[in-house]
C-alpha cells in the first residue's frame, strides 16, 4: 500500500450539479476526517455514504458533501479511498480540494489512481489502458472493445497465448535440466516446429483481426481530394448533414485542409476536405496544396473525388497516379449530370441529390474489411502499444523456425520462445520499465 495520500477531482471541469474528489493513500481517511464534520469516518463500515460538510481551517462550513467510503483492498486503487461529492460549482470544487491539500495530501499526477491499482494488482496494464480507451470512445462499437478490456477479456487472450509458450518452454527446460526424467516429453526440434507454426498462425489471426479494431478504436484518417470544383466540399457537406465547408462555383474556393469526424455504422472517419490539386500560382493556393499532398500521404483512407460529368482530365490523372499505393475509393460526382467520364471501377455519386451516399457507406466498410461489423467478435486487441509487442512475438517466434532450419541446440529455441513470452507479459504490464509506466500513466486525465 502506497503511503503517501494524493487527491484530485475525478469530474469533468464546469459547473455541474455535483463535483467528485477522489482522495487514495494509507491515511487518506484519517487525513480528511479531520476537516469533515459529521460522522467519525475512521469508524464506519466500508462503501457506505455519510452526510456532512467539509469545514474551513477556523472550523466555519466551506461545504455541504456526501462522502463515500471504501476501506483497502476494497476500493479502485486498493487503497483506502474517500470520494468527497461537493456542489458543483469551479470555484466551491477548488476550494474544497485546496481545502484537502492543506493535509497530509498532495495532488495526485495525471492517471496516478490508475497506476495505484495498477502496482497494487487491482487490475493490470490492459485494464487500466482500457478504461481510457472507455472515457474516450467515440462509437458504440468502440465503446464495446473498451468494456471486453475493462472485464478482462483482451487480457484473457494474452494469457492464453503465454500459457501455451510457458508449456513448451518448461518441458524444453525440463529436457535440459534433469535429463534422466524419464516421463518427460523429449522436446525435439520435430515437436517444437508444429507448435511454434500453430502458434504463429493463431498471432496472425490475432493481428489480422485487432487491425480492424485498431480502425474502430482510433477511427480512420480519410482524405478527401480531387482537383478543384469535383465536389469534395459538397461530399464532406453531405456526409456530415450540414453546412461545414464553404461551396461555391469558383475554382480553388477551399485553400486549406477543412477536417470533421462522420460515424459510418460504428466506424469513426476523421474527414479531411482537402485544397483541390492542381498546378497554380497563388501562393496561398499553393500552400493548401502543399497540405493536400502531405493529408493524401498520411491518410489512411483516400475518397478520391472525379467529376462524371466531364472526361478525365490530366490533373485526374495525376491524382490517379499519387494515390495509387493508397487504399482509396475513386468516386464519381455529379451522376444528376450526363456522363462524359470514361473510367472503371468508379461509385457513382451526387452530392446534390444524395443519390449512391448509402453505397458509398457500404464501400468504405467494405474496403476496411468491416462489412461484419455489425455481428463480428470485438474480443481483440486494439490499442497501438498491444499490437506492437504482439508483433515482436511474432518476431522471435520466426526467429525460432530460423534456428530450427539452421538446425541449432533446441536450448537455443528457448531464448527466442522465453522472449515472445516476455513481449506478451510486457501487454499487461509485466517487464515494464517504471520510466516507460511513468510516461504511459502520464498521457490519463487527472482524477483517473
Amino acid at each position: 500500500m502506497n503511503l503517501e495520500n494524493i487527491a484530485a477531482i475525478a469530474t469533468a471541469f464546469g459547473t455541474a450539479g455535483i463535483s467528485v474528489i477522489r482522495i487514495s493513500g494509507d491515511t487518506a481517511i484519517l487525513e480528511f476526517n479531520k476537516i469533515f464534520k459529521g460522522k467519525d469516518l475512521t469508524k464506519v463500515k466500508s462503501h457506505t455514504v455519510h452526510y456532512g460538510h467539509v469545514l474551513n481551517e477556523d472550523e466555519s462550513i466551506l461545504d455541504e458533501v456526501m462522502v463515500t467510503v471504501m476501506k483497502a483492498p476494497r476500493s479502485f486503487t486498493a487503497e483506502n479511498t474517500v470520494e468527497v461529492s461537493t456542489h458543483g460549482g469551479i470555484l466551491i470544487t477548488q476550494k474544497v480540494l485546496d481545502r484537502i491539500l492543506d493535509m497530509n495530501i498532495r495532488l495526485a499526477e495525471p492517471g496516478e489512481f490508475s497506476e495505484r491499482a495498477y502496482l497494487n494488482g487491482r487490475i493490470d496494464l490492459v485494464e487500466a489502458e482500457s478504461i481510457m480507451d472507455l472515457i474516450h470512445a467515440k462509437s458504440e462499437k468502440a465503446l464495446r472493445i473498451a468494456n471486453l478490456g475493462v472485464q478482462k477479456e483482451t487480457s484473457r487472450l494474452i494469457r492464453n497465448l503465454r500459457s501455451k509458450l510457458l508449456t513448451i518452454i518448461a518441458q524444453i527446460e525440463v529436457n535440459i535440466d534433469y535429463p534422466e526424467y524419464d516421463d518427460a516429453i523429449i522436446m525435439s526440434k520435430e515437436i517444437i516446429k508444429p507448435k511454434t507454426e500453430a502458434l504463429i498462425i493463431e498471432i496472425n489471426d490475432l493481428l489480422r483481426e485487432s487491425e480492424k479494431n485498431q480502425l474502430i478504436r482510433d477511427g480512420v484518417k480519410t482524405a478527401i481530394v480531387g482537383k478543384p470544383n469535383v465536389g469534395k466540399s459538397s461530399l464532406l457537406n453531405a456526409l456530415l448533414n450540414e453546412e461545414k465547408a464553404i461551396v461555391t462555383d469558383i475554382e480553388g474556393t477551399t485553400r486549406d485542409t477543412i477536417e470533421a469526424y462522420i460515424n459510418v455504422s460504428g466506424v469513426t472517419l476523421k474527414l479531411i476536405d482537402t485544397a483541390g490539386i492542381r498546378e497554380t500560382e497563388d501562393v496561398v493556393e499553393k500552400i493548401g496544396v502543399k497540405r493536400s499532398k502531405k493529408a493524401i500521404s498520411e491518410a489512411e483512407l483516400v475518397l478520391l473525388v472525379l467529376d462524371q460529368s466531364k472526361a478525365i482530365s490530366k490533373e485526374d490523372k495525376d491524382l490517379l497516379d499519387l494515390t495509387i499505393d493508397k487504399k482509396r475509393l475513386i468516386i464519381a460526382n455529379k451522376s444528376d449530370l450526363p456522363k462524359a467520364l470514361q473510367l472503371e471501377e468508379v461509385l457513382p455519386i451526387s452530392t446534390l441529390t444524395k443519390e449512391g451516399l448509402k453505397d458509398l457507406e457500404k464501400a468504405i466498410l467494405k474496403l476496411l474489411s468491416l462489412e461484419d461489423i455489425d455481428s463480428r467478435d470485438f474480443n481483440y486487441l486494439s490499442n497501438v502499444r498491444h499490437i506492437q509487442k504482439v508483433k515482436e512475438a511474432r518476431a522471435s517466434l520466426q526467429n525460432v523456425l530460423t534456428s530450427i532450419d539452421f538446425d541449432m541446440p533446441v536450448d537455443v529455441y528457448a531464448i527466442d520462445l522465453t522472449q515472445a513470452w516476455k513481449s506478451l507479459g510486457e501487454i499487461l504490464g509485466e517487464y515494464y520499465q517504471d520510466d516507460l509506466l511513468n510516461e504511459l500513466f502520464s498521457k490519463f486525465c487527472l482524477g483517473k
